[in-house]
């Protein structure tokens, strides 16, 4: 934020930030990524350059590092497809780059895209809060800070031993404390929540078990520093146990990565972790109904500290939109909005696509949930402008609060895809950007998860915000259900006409 007396800096060559930029102008060289990011606009130019074909390596990212380069074939990453950019030839002859032009903003990250002669990325832009706190100092940071996130979380106290751990295990580890307000007649009631967010261990090319067990063993870590660091409840991103493979539309070998929700080896593997660490956990999966008809469908089994499965729930709204092919692999829950009351708490489970369709998270609220879960998966060329909006509504609208958890990293399958929308065929869905957090009744949030790294956030919240929130609001009180029960039955009907009022 530029104060009354302070100079403002002369925009960057080839850019213009239109006025609601001008806060974000205190570091240039982190506009694009932080307009894009809040959606505050900005358009960028440079000279065209005639296309260039670019053959991507066959490999997982995890972060800003490429696990495994495998040379394959095709034409330029989703990532990069998505970002609208055009590469062309470097003249530096050490580094063999690719350079790219940029065009008018869309809400997408800006970072110029340049690879090395194996292919790789460059860093991606790790995130709002890090910028943030790099462009601004003292208190304009913390104005923006409140405007954007509302009264500030303290910081959780996690051991520094248990830090340097995850330090060492190349995942972050961050808490912060929410705190609701002291009553003379209830006891305070903490609990603390965990989101995991990570990447692919193995390329997609490795054998399915493979895979999974990597995951397993990589997320199995981020769970036991999760609950050593005092976590009740922890829940994982959506499909976390493999590839989000449904870009593809191939069958094998992906839907054999789907399994038991009562009896399958994820199942038994967090079961076991669960009633040894006194945690519930939320474990959502890509699940073989195999006790009724083997159909397959985008799970989450929720399963209590004593290591037993309480129950699940299931995807209720399939996404159709860009790569996001699903439709051809699962169909909508029968479920409904089932809430589970746990040791900790009574949660519920929004997986994905659910959190564009506020019907959804009200349902979950009015049927009693506390702490309503979001495990996904979404990259930055699609929605990241609405990511830090709409699980934070949800907690306000429907005084609950909220975890929005997202995949990090991008994967890269063996063969090309398209997605019927006129874009060449590739490989990749795109850059997964993480960026999970935990948003509270009142509108509060906490910062977020990195964009590029793995990692494991807690919060300590006190449930007693719910109710405080619900008075001091009254949003349950005044929403209207039988109007809107009226309403919602009429619009359902085939023959229903909207009642526009015209002119005579």
């Amino acid at each position: 934020m530029i104060g009354a007396g302070a100079v403002k800096p002369p925009p960057a060559k080839n850019t213009t930030v239109t006025s609601t930029g001008r806060l974000l102008m205190v570091r240039r060289r982190l506009q694009p990524n932080l307009l894009a990011m809040l959606n505050l606009g900005t358009s960028v130019s440079a000279k065209k350059q005639p296309p260039k074909k670019f053959v991507p390596p066959l490999a997982s990212v995890r972060g800003n590092t490429v696990l495994i380069s495998l040379r394959g074939s095709g034409v330029a990453s989703g990532e990069d497809r998505n970002n609208s950019r055009t590469r062309k030839s470097s003249d530096d002859s050490d580094s063999h780059s690719l350079k790219c032009r940029r065009r008018v903003a869309r809400p997408i990250d800006l970072t110029v895209v340049s690879r090395d002669r194996f292919g790789h990325a460059p860093p991606q832009f790790e995130g709002v809060e890090k910028a943030l706190a790099e462009g601004l100092e003292g208190r304009n940071l913390e104005e923006v800070y409140r405007i954007l996130y509302g009264r500030k979380a303290s910081v959780y106290d996690i051991p520094n031993d248990l830090r340097k751990s995850a330090e060492a295990n190349k995942f972050q580890l961050s808490g912060y404390v929410v705190e609701a307000g002291g009553e003379q007649l209830r006891a305070p009631r903490k609990v603390r929540i965990a989101a995991i967010q990570n990447a692919i261990v193995l390329p997609t090319t490795a054998p399915v078990e493979e895979q999974r067990n990597a995951i397993h063993q990589r997320v199995g870590l981020m769970i036991e520093h999760a609950a050593l660091a005092g976590a009740n409840i922890v829940c994982l991103q959506e499909a976390w146990t493999m590839p989000f493979a449904f870009c593809t539309r191939e069958r094998l070998p992906w839907t054999e990565f789907a399994e038991s929700a009562l009896h399958g080896i994820t199942t038994q593997f967090l079961s076991k972790l669960a009633r040894k660490l006194d945690i519930v956990i939320v474990s959502p999966i890509l699940e073989r109904d195999e006790e009724k008809d083997d159909v397959i469908w985008n799970t989450a089994v929720i399963i209590s500290n004593h290591g037993t499965v309480i129950g699940r729930t299931r995807k209720n709204h399939i996404p159709r939109v860009g790569d996001f092919n699903e439709s051809t692999y699962y169909m909508e829950s029968q479920l409904g909005h089932p809430v589970f009351e746990t040791k900790f708490g009574k949660i519920a489970v929004n997986i994905c696509y659910g959190r564009h369709h506020p019907q959804n998270w009200m349902m979950y609220a009015l049927n009693g949930a506390e702490v309503i879960f979001n495990p996904s998966a979404t990259v930055g060329g699609l929605s990241e402008p609405l990511w830090g909006i709409e699980a934070r509504n949800a907690a306000i609208a429907n005084h609950v609060f909220t975890v929005a958890i997202n995949r990090v990293g991008t994967e890269v399958f063996p063969n090309e895809f398209t997605s019927g929308n006129g874009l060449p065929a590739h490989k990749d869905f795109g850059h997964f950007y993480g960026s999970s957090y935990i948003a509270a009744p009142d509108g509060s949030r906490t910062p977020s998860l990195s964009r590029v790294e793995e990692g494991v956030l807690i919060a300590e919240v006190d449930l007693n915000l719910c109710r405080q929130t619900k008075d001091n609001w009254g949003f349950r009180m005044t929403n209207r259900l039988e109007l809107y029960a009226k309403s919602f039955t009429d619009a359902a009907d085939p023959n229903y006409r909207p009642p526009i009022i015209r002119e005579n």
